[in-house]
């Protein structure tokens, strides 16, 4: 990874600049106590189909599996919270992943927890 500054402007034009492979390591969320002491590690990149606890914001203590990550906007979006348009329509609400833990993850790709 290339060296950054500590001006703040130079960390945020790192942030707004990063590409996609590091964007997802940015992506990571603490775990639950429980899956800390079994994975033996404090953090991971959220992904698709990982269970999730909203612990910040208008939807703190909301629990629901991820529909959809982000990478470009460095949001994830929950299952139930929704916000509801003018039209009625339901759309799905932007969160950052470090307001959330990870309560129950994908275990699909034995990959991922090496």
């Amino acid at each position: 990874m290339r060296k950054v500054g500590s001006q703040p402007r130079k960390q945020r034009r790192f942030l707004f600049r990063a590409p996609l492979h590091i964007r997802h390591k940015m992506m990571a969320a603490p775990l639950s106590k429980e899956l800390r002491k079994e994975l033996g590690r404090r953090s991971l990149p959220v992904r698709k189909n990982d269970v999730v606890k909203i612990v910040r914001g208008k939807f703190r203590g909301h629990e629901g599996k991820v529909i959809r990550v982000s990478l470009r906007r460095m949001r994830i979006y929950v299952e139930g919270a929704t916000l509801k348009k003018a039209d009625g329509k339901e759309v799905p609400y932007p969160i950052h992943p470090s307001k959330v833990i990870i309560i129950d993850v994908d275990r699909s790709d034995e990959r991922r927890f090496r």
